[in-house]
């Protein structure tokens, strides 16, 4: 699996080409909706363009914003892709300064002030998290409790039944094979653990 990453924080990247000034806003977008509405707050009406791209999984749109066909909105997806980022927006806004760039110029403009302002960025790495249900035996739970600190798994919700928990645990996908490897041993067999977010 690649491995995609997000930013810690909005970020922002200003840069002037040939008198034209771009101001490109990135930000995490968790939804198609919320891209939308970055979109939305970030644009500038007194602005020429306000050309934007967003990708979540394999989602993706782009928009030229009345710049020439593939010369602002494609780039800058280009740039999201380049970075290996994910969930995220950007919108690259242009004041026109007078001086035309050309199909190359703006496709190089836009591209670059995406890059840049996600190159510069702080990110961090984007983990896919499994949720876990897990029924255990009172004798069992405080080693499985331990195994779990080892997991990077998080306990985020729990019942007590008259012969031990239920234990609802969000786990790094990556680790669910250790995590049911490690319930297998200590049960011997017994203890089983289920998906309940939907995924196989």
């Amino acid at each position: 699996m690649n491995t995609r990453f997000g930013l810690i924080s909005p970020a922002q990247f200003a840069q002037e080409i040939r008198k034209s000034r771009f101001v490109a806003n990135a930000a995490n977008v968790a939804s198609p909706q919320a891209a939308l509405d970055f979109v939305a707050r970030v644009s500038d009406a007194t602005a020429s363009h306000n050309c934007w791209a967003w990708r979540i999984g394999q989602n993706y749109r782009f928009n030229d914003d009345g710049e020439p066909s593939g010369t602002a909105g494609k780039p800058i997806l280009l740039a999201i892709d380049g970075q290996a980022m994910d969930e995220i927006a950007v919108v690259v806004t242009r004041w026109f300064g007078g001086i035309k760039l050309g199909a190359g110029g703006l496709m190089r403009a836009y591209g670059g002030c995406a890059a840049e302002c996600l190159r510069q960025a702080e990110k961090t790495e984007r983990i896919d998290l499994a949720v876990v249900e897990i029924s255990v035996e009172f004798a069992l739970l405080p080693l499985l409790r331990s195994r779990l600190g080892l997991l990077d798994a998080t306990v985020v919700a729990e019942h007590f039944c008259a012969t031990g928990a239920d234990l609802r645990v969000s786990i790094a996908q990556a680790n669910l094979q250790d995590l049911q490897r490690v319930l297998s041993d200590l049960s011997r067999g017994q203890s089983k653990l289920r998906r309940v977010d939907g995924q196989q």
